[in-house]
């Protein structure tokens, strides 16, 4: 049976020309994302630039308290350890594993050859950092100015459109700690959208059932990030 796990299954990777993703093939290696696993923590080593396929990552702010908010989400649209190629190579935030699945990591090494060659990758991962910055911004404004049923509608719709299916598997009390309010808050907005028939929650699992009323229910920030990645991320190279 051949193997169901690709690296094409990334939309930057299956974006590149045959050519360059030739090169970059025999570097890509298939790596098990289980849920809650850090990639990396704050200001810690980075040797990997990730390559989500099946899974969804989590960038996280974590204060000295300990209570942490999410800043931004990646899945199988972009990729993770931007500061690799950004000149850093540590970060202030945590990358944590928010859908199980699996990804493909390139090393930091191999990254920075890719780099050196000022060709189809670099820019394809600087023009996913523009619509990554995008998306903090507006997580940032939406947590400031919009209510946790709003902010709840966002996130879902964010993690869905990442993943193949419209299933979640996702504890309340893991919700909060991302969007950085009280659980109670995420418990009476879930009782609201379920009891609406927009989604379906038993215990650690998310179902969407019905995403246009869901969009019709979620604030603005949701729709400008999106078009930011559209806009950005066409997955065309310019001719």
């Amino acid at each position: 049976m051949p193997s169901p796990h690709t690296p094409k299954q990334n939309h930057l990777l299956d974006a590149l020309p045959a050519e360059d993703y030739t090169r970059l093939l025999p570097d890509l290696e298939l790596t098990p994302m289980p849920l809650g696993w850090a990639l990396y923590e704050s200001g810690g080593h980075m040797g990997y630039l990730y390559f989500p396929t099946t899974s969804i990552v989590s960038l996280l702010y974590v204060m000295e308290s300990g209570a942490s908010a999410e800043i931004a989400i990646t899945g199988n649209e972009g990729l993770v350890g931007i500061s690799l190629f950004m000149g850093g190579e540590s970060t202030t935030n945590r990358a944590v594993v928010q859908s199980a699945g699996t990804s493909y990591r390139l090393k930091a090494s191999i990254l920075k050859r890719e780099f050196a060659l000022g060709g189809n990758l670099q820019h394809l991962a600087l023009r996913y950092t523009q619509a990554l910055i995008t998306q903090m911004a507006q997580t940032a404004v939406c947590n400031r100015h919009h209510t946790v049923d709003q902010q709840l509608c966002r996130w879902l719709l964010l993690s869905v459109d990442r993943l193949a299916g419209n299933e979640l598997m996702m504890t309340q009390e893991l919700i909060a700690n991302m969007l950085g309010v009280r659980r109670e808050g995420v418990t009476e907005a879930a009782g609201k959208l379920q009891a609406d028939g927009l989604i379906h929650y038993t215990r650690g699992h998310i179902t969407v059932l019905d995403r246009p009323k869901l969009e019709k229910r979620v604030c603005e920030c949701y729709a400008v990030v999106k078009r930011e990645f559209d806009r950005l991320l066409p997955y065309k190279l310019p001719l």
